[in-house]
């Protein structure tokens, strides 16, 4: 089930604090993608399976504070003309010999009977 999971962060003013919480965000098992908000303090975390717990323990071991704002489901846009199969195309292999015709080396003019005598 993909979710998504987005935690308030207390001190990522500096390149230093935002590196660490990307890199903690990602390091997750099941985490796809990370975006951090720097105006509001947010980093948003999108993955299949995440364990919120465990990420959010983690920030707060590398950050000091974390706090959980939501954890929704994405639901997977499924389109329908994706989905649609098309018509698999089918080969007919014939196998065989092809026709042989078979003709006999006589001259038309030849004359019949013995031609050692």
């Amino acid at each position: 089930m993909k979710q998504k999971v987005v935690i308030k962060l207390s001190a990522v003013h500096d390149e230093k604090s935002r590196a660490k919480a990307m890199k903690t965000a990602v390091g997750v098992d099941g985490v796809n993608s990370a975006t951090l908000q720097q105006d509001k303090g947010l980093i948003e975390v999108t993955g299949d399976g995440v364990d919120v717990v465990l990420l959010t323990t983690l920030l707060r071991k590398s950050l000091k504070h974390a706090e959980v704002v939501s954890v929704n489901s994405v639901e997977e846009k499924k389109k329908e003309e994706e989905k649609k199969k098309e018509p698999e195309a089918t080969f007919q292999y014939v196998m065989g010999c092809p026709p042989q015709y078979l003709y006999s080396p006589c001259s038309p003019y030849q004359e019949p009977g013995c031609s050692i005598m």
